[in-house]
């Protein structure tokens, strides 16, 4: 990348960044500031996110029912227990009396010789005078109990199977989202976002969803389910009991509500500091030799120990926040557990209920505290994920690439017409205001001027990289406006200033820019662009590794793949940014020969800084500010002695000759 599109897209990038979070235009780097709180719309939020599983409604509707049906035969055991703990105290008590007498009477004689507690006590049980234990009856209670309980446990694992099904499924179609998404979003976005905070977006944030619903999803519908169920049965055992349980229910509230909505402010904050981490990471990474080259070592370290810092106390937050919310709810819990056992034994001694319905209250009791517990420490984990959500969802949101034309382009001949185009990176800093130029077929147009003046701008805009704000730009005729972005991409031909290579072999990365080439057309462009050359050296030629970051190679022979990768596609229309700043002097001429013959025959636009690359060139523009200030070949320019001459000097100066004129004794070289 030159350095007159690192101008409007780098040095703006922090105004942009800035003009975007206060306008709050989510098309421009929307969650930069605005997750550092909280989650701003929980609900919201929440309620599309579960909206994304939509298609899989069928499924949750079975989902729902299996979890009714296994909580209905988990809460249902504990009064069938109930009962059986009612046979074994009647058979114990009952085999205390003598037989051949009925319970009725035998209650009667009690009350009669002043024995009514007692006859209290027992008239609720099951019990017959004389006769032990029914083992038949118990055995049949327990079975019951057994069974329902197997069935339920059956139920509760093929409801987590379908659920994990559905949550993998919906987070795989939420990644296949955001990918699709980047690929549609504009190169204005990607320059308002740094690089570490979208990377943290579309993996952290993404993961931290899917576990949370993976973690969350089939507790809450249990929990949930469970409270209403437990609620039933406490109801139909006793209403007064159920009064004093239910008591938890407002204490509870209080309790999630000051610690939830303080650890979602942690939560949130723990994400964002994650974001700004990676972002640091992979800034130095990225830039390790420069940071070793200007001694800055230190500062990386302090700037990285001070985020991990934040990310640690931000962290350190929302999980104690998180983890005393189980242990409070376990106090409240065992508070209620002690009223209900208190009260329950007097009800017993009473004669109000047998032991076996307090016996299964109490178990009703815990049944309903542990869901409460779960609902609540599940709302900071919820919080968590909701927050990582709409960072998601902001990117999901933002604004796309102008939609699709549909037409078509014709056999290109390589003809390009600029018609007062106007262009801006940002509105209140116009860079093109009305450029106009024409282009015939198979000229090769070389652009040059100082930094900022828009070079790389005006190919990006041929490239349609970038929207015009007005004009048109045409090619062989037809507005490229018109055409989709692949058809016309698919004409032309790019060689960056900035190499770019992926991992993978020599081979592999010069047929990326024609997969279908075959390995002697491949070879044929090496030769053509001097790769042969070092390729040989290599241990394994072709099939040479490169890695991810094209360390094994040197910058020149990077440079070279790159040129070769364009060679191979054989486009209709060259671009060539710099192409050949990495090479050295001897490589360049090597590689200038390559271009020309590259050119030949086809529409060439080549950015250059070093004028001695582009003498050959059949059209020089020279821009500034914006706007094409002189246009012609080498010599015409030279003999104007405008901005072309200026900068042919200042280059040539350590020459001391400028196409046989003293340089020295020029007044232009100062200016320059």
């Amino acid at each position: 990348m030159s350095d007159s599109q690192k101008t409007p897209a780098a040095n703006q990038r922090s105004e942009i960044a800035e003009t975007a979070r206060k306008a709050g235009a989510q098309g421009h780097g929307p969650g930069i500031g605005r997750v550092n709180e909280k989650a701003v719309a929980f609900g919201p939020s929440l309620k599309r996110l579960l909206g994304r599983f939509g298609e899989h409604k069928p499924a949750a509707a079975l989902v729902v029912v299996m979890a009714m049906l296994g909580v209905a035969f988990n809460v249902v055991g504990p009064k069938i227990l109930g009962r059986a703990t009612d046979y074994i105290v009647a058979g114990v008590v009952g085999k205390q009396f003598p037989a051949g007498i009925s319970k009725e009477a035998l209650l009667e004689q009690l009350r009669v010789a002043g024995q009514a507690d007692l006859a209290d006590l027992i008239s609720k049980l099951p019990l017959v005078p004389g006769l032990g234990i029914n083992t038949d009856k118990l055995l049949q209670i327990l079975g019951i109990a057994l069974g329902l309980y197997v069935v339920s446990a059956l139920l509760m694992v093929g409801q987590g199977w379908i659920l994990n099904h559905i949550v993998n499924r919906g987070i795989y179609q939420l990644r296949r989202d955001v990918s699709e998404k980047l690929d549609s979003l504009p190169l204005s976005y990607f320059d308002s976002q740094p690089r570490g905070e979208l990377l943290s977006r579309v993996t952290n944030d993404i993961d931290n969803v899917a576990t949370t619903l993976q973690q969350t999803v089939q507790q809450l519908l249990n929990s949930v389910l469970m409270v209403i169920g437990v609620l039933v049965m406490m109801l139909w055992v006793d209403p007064w009991l159920t009064l004093i349980t239910v008591l938890i229910i407002p204490v509870s509230g209080v309790i999630a509500g000051v610690i939830g909505k303080r650890s979602q402010v942690q939560f949130a904050g723990m994400w964002k500091a994650t974001g700004e981490l990676n972002q640091h990471i992979e800034e130095s990474f990225s830039g390790h030799s420069l940071v070793k080259v200007f001694g800055r070592q230190r500062e990386i370290e302090q700037e990285f120990s001070r985020r991990n810092t934040e990310l640690r106390r931000a962290s350190f937050g929302g999980q104690f926040l998180s983890g005393i919310m189980m242990p409070v709810m376990f106090f409240v819990g065992n508070l209620n557990y002690v009223a209900i056992a208190v009260v329950g034994g007097l009800m017993v001694a009473s004669g109000r209920l047998p032991l076996g319905d307090v016996q299964a209250f109490i178990q009703y009791s815990r049944m309903f505290t542990q869901p409460i517990t779960q609902l609540a420490s599940m709302a900071n984990l919820l919080q968590s994920g909701v927050a990582s959500a709409e960072r998601v969802f902001e990117v999901l949101d933002a604004d796309e690439i102008t939609p699709e034309s549909h037409g078509t382009l014709p056999v290109t001949q390589g003809e390009v017409e600029f018609e007062h185009v106007r262009f801006s990176y940002t509105p209140d800093r116009p860079l093109i205001s009305d450029l106009t130029l024409s282009v015939e077929p198979g000229q090769t147009v070389a652009i040059v001027g100082p930094t900022g003046a828009g070079k790389t701008t005006l190919v990006n805009l041929l490239m349609r990289f970038y929207e015009l704000d007005g004009g048109r730009i045409l090619l062989d005729g037809v507005d490229v406006a018109s055409v989709p972005r692949s058809a016309l991409r698919s004409k032309l031909g790019m060689v960056l200033q900035d190499t770019w290579l992926f991992g993978g072999t020599i081979r592999e990365n010069i047929r990326y820019g024609r997969p279908d080439a075959t390995d002697a057309e491949v070879e044929a462009a090496a030769r053509a662009t001097y790769v042969e050359r070092f390729v040989h050296s290599l241990p394994d030629g072709y099939e040479t590794v490169i890695d991810d970051e094209g360390s094994n190679i040197s910058a020149g022979e990077k440079q070279l793949i790159t040129i070769a990768r364009a060679f191979l596609a054989d486009p209709a229309l060259l671009i060539l940014d710099e192409a050949t700043s990495s090479v050295d002097t001897r490589t360049e001429v090597l590689v200038q020969q390559a271009m020309n013959a590259l050119r030949t025959g086809r529409t060439s636009f080549v950015i250059a800084h070093r004028l001695s690359t582009i003498r050959d060139a059949d059209l020089i523009l020279v821009m500034e500010h914006g706007a094409i200030v002189e246009q012609g070949s080498h010599e015409e320019l030279l003999t104007s002695r405008g901005h072309y001459y200026e900068l042919y000097q200042s280059q040539f100066a350590a020459a001391g000759v400028v196409e046989g004129e003293e340089v020295g004794s020029s007044p232009a070289v100062g200016r320059s």
